[in-house]
């Protein structure tokens, strides 16, 4: 654990920091923003709710508007979300379809 008194280089900025402050920033760029399509902030566990009808390939159904998605989870990519639905496994969606709840 390191203690205020301890100071280290970034190399982006260039410049002395407290260690604290340097790790806060490396933790902050490693996680992606995954915004739904009004622009709230989603996060894993959130409910969301559909804003279109989807027709999902593979499994010969239609996901109509205001399904309820519950639990869903980000994959790392900021357009996508894993969910899960009673009637489709592995069902992954962008995130522009979705309203969080």
């Amino acid at each position: 654990m390191t203690s205020d008194n301890d100071y280290a280089y970034d190399e982006e900025s260039g410049e002395w920091m407290p260690a604290s402050e340097l790790a806060a920033r490396k933790a902050a760029s490693g996680q992606v923003e995954v915004r739904d399509a009004v622009g709230n902030i989603l996060q894993d566990g959130d409910q969301v709710v559909l804003v279109k009808d989807l027709d999902v390939k593979g499994a010969g159904k239609t996901l109509k508007v205001g399904t309820v998605i519950k639990s869903i989870r980000l994959t790392g990519d900021p357009q996508e979300i894993d969910c899960r639905h009673e009637a489709i496994k592995g069902l992954v969606l962008r995130a522009e379809f979705v309203r969080k709840r």
